[in-house]
């Protein structure tokens, strides 16, 4: 048998590529949008992608369920659990449709379907045992975002983020009954999650790739109630705030996208600046000079968890950035559905759009007069509730082009999150809407609470 797991790190997302070496047949199991690295290791290995699957209707990034499809001429797995409210739609014609306890065979490679409702219903597992090696025994169990190392999926997503109302406590209810499935599997089978730490689909996931049973069941928290009210008392509570671009996930995995394939993308320095406006500049560079409108997301590996709060489906893009990043910006933007990336101004040519700019203050600075001041403090409520300046106004930083801000347009507003990067970010998103009187504190709250020892 053939194992390999694929981390995304942009999006804290694993899928996987599992094969038997007697057949040549391998699946890919909760497959990103862009599937060329799936087939550039089938290739290397000698592999031909038979089929693929996936463990539920994902809410955290696009599906490359029907990309691999298409691509590799794959017959497609999905769920037909939960009701008829969590069908796929537009599938292939010969998509095959799994219950609990069905079974996927790749060669001699089994894998079984086990019904695990709780993050959303329709969300199986899948427990493999390589019969091809001579094995009776399960070796591992595919979670999604059923069983994660530490920590279990959140069930409140589809009413947090797709507004469907009573389902948080319903979901959770159904992750109670979910983990007594597992209870009949040896411990040292081991777990392969759909996400490590910087997901939002949990709340204190580990940054361990695998673990095993036995390993969760002494040092998962989840294993420690016994009781179902407190249980989901505990899972309901303290949740993080999940990026509005989730929505968006939950609706086009289920209806599908079209298939993602890389553009030309206009370069220039056009009058007119098409859509939306990113500037992936630095937040220090930014700050000196930029577009007023323009939100700010530094290219790096935090662009998609950032980035997801902001970007209008319904609008073209420009972005001042490296033209050089053309192809993998695409790629990134894909990965969570959006594809109408239109334009790049290259960041040395576009000096020309700047009308604005910022201060930045510093804990020190602010600390020795802030009692009287304005402060929005932009981190998650959780950080927020575990302490902050006793005159400080709560807004997440991903929720101010959306929500009431506490002041006025014509106050002069101290704006902190944690250490300063979610609070550069916020300064972009409060100039955009009129908020002329903005003031950074650069080093965020931990420098505050520095400065104030």
């Amino acid at each position: 048998m053939f194992f390999k797991q694929f981390f995304d790190k942009k999006l804290a997302q694993t899928s996987y590529m599992v094969a038997c070496q007697q057949t040549k047949e391998a699946i890919i199991i909760d497959p990103k949008r862009v599937v060329d690295e799936y087939g550039e290791v089938a290739a290397q290995e000698g592999f031909n992608i038979t089929q693929v699957t996936e463990t539920h209707i994902h809410a955290d990034f696009a599906s490359g369920l029907r990309d691999a499809a298409g691509r590799f001429n794959a017959t497609v797995y999905v769920s037909d659990e939960g009701g008829e409210s969590w069908k796929y739609e537009n599938m292939p014609e010969d998509t095959v449709y799994l219950k609990d306890g069905d079974i996927i065979n790749v060669g001699n490679v089994e894998l079984k379907v086990l019904h695990t409702p709780g993050h959303t219903p329709e969300s199986i597992s899948f427990v493999l045992t390589d019969r091809g090696g001579g094995s009776d025994e399960p070796m591992g169990i595919f979670t999604g975002d059923f069983l994660f190392v530490g920590d279990i999926g959140r069930p409140d997503l589809l009413e947090e983020a797709a507004q469907m109302e009573g389902t948080t406590e319903e979901g959770a209810a159904a992750m109670f009954d979910s983990l007594k499935t597992v209870d009949k599997y040896p411990e040292f089978m081991q777990v392969w999650p759909g996400h490590g730490a910087g997901s939002a689909c949990g709340k204190s996931l580990g940054a361990v790739p695998l673990s095993t049973l036995g390993y969760e069941l002494r040092n998962n928290w989840v294993f420690d109630y016994d009781d179902r009210e407190a249980f989901i008392k505990e899972l309901t509570s303290n949740q993080p705030e999940p990026p509005s671009y989730f929505a968006q996930m939950k609706k086009v995995n289920k209806e599908g996208l079209p298939g993602f394939k890389v553009k030309d993308v206009e370069v220039g320095t056009p009058d007119e600046l098409p859509g939306q406006l990113f500037d992936l500049r630095s937040r220090e560079e930014f700050r000196k000079g930029f577009k007023k409108g323009a939100i700010n997301i530094p290219y790096n590996d935090k662009f998609l968890q950032f980035a997801g709060w902001y970007i209008d489906y319904d609008q073209p893009m420009t972005v001042i950035g490296n033209p050089e990043d053309s192809r993998v910006l695409q790629e990134d933007l894909a990965s969570i559905g959006y594809d109408n990336l239109q334009l790049i101004v290259p960041a040395r040519e576009a000096e020309q759009y700047y009308d604005d700019a910022y201060e930045n203050v510093s804990a020190a600075e602010f600390i020795s007069n802030f009692k009287d001041r304005n402060i929005l403090d932009v981190r998650s409520a959780s950080e927020y509730n575990n302490g902050s300046l006793e005159n400080a106004h709560h807004l997440h930083f991903g929720q101010l082009d959306e929500k009431e801000v506490p002041f006025d347009a014509d106050d002069t507003i101290y704006v902190h999150c944690q250490s300063g990067v979610r609070s550069a970010i916020a300064m972009s998103a409060l100039k955009a809407r009129g908020y002329d009187n903005v003031v950074n504190i650069k080093d965020g709250y931990a420098g505050l609470i520095r400065a104030m020892q």
